[in-house]
Parts: structure tokens; sequence; C-alpha cells
């Protein structure tokens, strides 16, 4: 049950966010309007924690998927929810400034 609650609230290896990164990932920001307004990731799209539910067509046909917020604890619930509906292909990249780092 640790395992599972680490690997659904934590970041991946900072390597493998980088390629996935460098790779084209889709960016998600589950921070609310407000707050991505204030700086985010570039390329990234702003799909709020309380809309990713009914927002899942725009998460179809990607190939990789990274969820990031502020402390890392709203992504890990997007990637939860993502999960559920059937998307495998979720990381969590835990706060946006981390995700920002890796980014080009």
């Amino acid at each position: 049950m640790l395992d599972f609650l680490k690997n659904l609230l934590m970041p991946q290896d900072s390597a493998d966010l980088k390629q996935l990164i460098d790779g084209g990932a889709f960016l998600v920001d589950v921070r609310t309007p407000q707050e991505f307004a204030g700086g985010s990731v570039k390329g990234a799209v702003n799909i709020p924690l309380d809309q990713v539910g009914h927002r899942l067509n725009e998460f179809k046909g990607k190939d990789q998927i990274i969820v990031f917020c502020r402390s890392g604890n709203r992504s890990g619930q997007a990637k939860g929810i993502l999960n559920q509906n059937g998307f495998n292909n979720v990381t969590n990249g835990g706060t946006w400034e981390n995700v920002r780092s890796y980014s080009k």
C-alpha cells in the first residue's frame, strides 16, 4: 500500500522526467487559472484538478502525459483520476518549478 501511495504522489526519477519532456509529453498544470496565470511551464495547458474528470477528451491520443501543480498533491490526485479512466501513460511531475527545470 505504501508503494502505491508513493508512486501516486511522488514524481518519477528526474532522468525519466527530462526524457518524457524532451519527447514531447503533454504537459498539464492542474492548478487554478489564477495560479497558472502567475507562471507555469512553457507549452503547458491549464486543466484545473476539479475539471480533469470532465475534460478527459483532451488527454486522448497523447503518448505521454505529465501532470504537475504547486506541491505535487493535486497532480497526484489528477494522476489517480486519469489512471481510473484508463490513462496509464501519466507521470506525476510534482511541482511546476520541478517540471520547468527540465523543460527547454
